[in-house]
């Protein structure tokens, strides 16, 4: 018999995911994973993983792995790139980690159009610590430190990080998908793996946005949650490609130069 399924090789076999059920890190784990075995990278690819639920995430993808401290994953994996320009570099960070205390590195990433790509884990809440409010809080959700929920008066509105780093000439891909359903999870893999390849060809920063469900701080069920994506997050945060620079505009704008 065929075997058609099995364990990608950059997962290491040792650790069992301690992730809360129905969470999207380890989907979106083994997702990456498959990626790197099916570009035959392994041997070249170094990860940062972030602060944060993730924090943990050298115990699960079998290949290097450098940790950063917290929200400083873009400037270590600048740093990584700009040495090893040869390897496939990506930091995996949440919304906290990215959009808050990291996002003067991430925004200047961003703009030199270094060569590696993001992926920016959104569930909206900081999960790690508690589900206190975050940058992509949206207005009226409740959590520990909004218990009445996110008011734009006194909290200001969600960031659209994606939208905002798509503005910036350094960006060549940026698309925003979830893990939430069996053809959602086909087109976050899709999506991750373009931003790889684009990465291999030299064409500057990419980001992948995910959406990313969090049962345990949105007080859901794990199928109440992913619904919740679909019926309310999806409509702050749109799903699809937000930016795609064509190669032979990329060098025109300045993303993926030589470093």
């Amino acid at each position: 018999m065929k075997k058609v399924f099995s364990r990608p090789e950059s997962l290491r076999k040792k650790f069992v995911f301690h992730y809360c059920p129905g969470c999207g890190h380890s989907i979106a784990h083994r997702v990456i994973a498959e990626i790197i075995d099916e570009l035959g990278v392994r041997g070249t690819t170094i990860g940062v993983p972030p602060a944060g639920c993730a924090v943990l995430a050298y115990n699960y993808f079998d290949v290097d792995m450098i940790e950063a401290m917290h929200g400083r994953g873009p400037a270590v994996a600048t740093g990584i790139k700009r040495v090893r320009p040869e390897c496939l570099v990506f930091s995996y960070q949440g919304d906290g980690d990215l959009a808050a205390i990291g996002i003067a590195e991430t925004f200047h990433a961003a703009n030199r159009g270094e060569n590696f790509t993001i992926i920016f884990m959104n569930n909206a809440v900081y999960g790690m610590t508690g589900g206190q409010m975050a940058p992509t809080t949206l207005l009226d959700q409740k959590s520990t430190t909004s218990p009445p929920g996110r008011n734009a008066v006194l909290d200001g509105y969600p960031v659209q990080i994606s939208e905002i780093l798509a503005m910036l000439p350094g960006t060549a891909y940026i698309e925003r998908c979830t893990v939430n359903s069996p053809a959602n999870i086909v087109k976050t893999k899709r999506a991750i793996k373009k931003a790889f390849q684009y990465q291999l060809d030299g064409r500057g920063f990419s980001l992948i946005e995910i959406l990313s469900p969090c049962p345990t701080n949105w007080k859901m069920s794990p199928i109440d949650a992913c619904r919740w994506i679909d019926d309310v997050m999806s409509k702050q945060f749109p799903i699809g490609v937000i930016k795609d620079t064509p190669a032979e505009a990329a060098g025109k704008e300045g993303a993926g130069h030589d470093r």
